[in-house]
């Protein structure tokens, strides 16, 4: 069966479901969340998308992201998927929200209603080759030198969600890692 995404509105209301690559094809707003774990030390673990994904493929990109399923609760997708490409799972809570829209080369579009999850973790990471080309543990400011050095080698939806995600760490009621 092919994965569906659930469309929303503006306000993240649920209006239908369509297979994952017809929403792209169309543009279509529809829920997604992205993770970010951070070990001890505040470094974020960041993954480099597989060559061989959809759109972005080779470019790095937060800990994990996707889609939760029709009907499947989006802190619950966020922990499945974090499994499925990470090979971990660790306790996570909701940070904020946003949405953006993203247009590729290859006709696809990213409009989504984005929840972001953070967590920490320091134990191993078994990715899934299928979804995952490599990963690191980066220091705040290895990560930002990089991003700003070579933009290119980082997502779309990257580069909006972790300045919002430092805007929302720097806030003394979420100092929960260092970034």
């Amino acid at each position: 069966m092919l994965e569906q995404v659930v469309l929303v509105n503006e306000k993240d209301e649920p209006v239908g479901a369509m297979e994952k690559m017809e929403a792209h094809k169309q543009a279509l707003l529809h829920r997604a969340f992205s993770v970010f774990v951070f070990n001890k030390n505040g470094d974020v673990l960041m993954q480099q998308r597989a060559f061989s994904k959809y759109h972005s493929g080779g470019l790095w990109t937060n800990t994990c992201c996707s889609h939760p399923r029709p009907g499947e609760e989006i802190l619950a997708a966020a922990t499945r998927r974090l499994q499925e490409e990470m090979g971990f799972t660790t306790s996570l809570i909701k940070a904020f929200d946003f949405t953006y829209k993203a247009d590729f080369e290859n006709g696809l579009t990213e409009h989504e209603f984005d929840h972001v999850f953070t967590g920490q973790y320091d134990g191993p990471v078994d990715f899934n080759t299928e979804e995952v080309a490599a990963y690191a543990f980066m220091p705040a400011q290895e990560l930002e030198q990089q991003i700003q050095e070579t933009p290119e080698r980082f997502t779309a939806w990257f580069h909006i969600a972790y300045p919002k995600l430092k805007a929302w760490m720097a806030e003394p009621q979420n100092q929960i890692h260092a970034v």
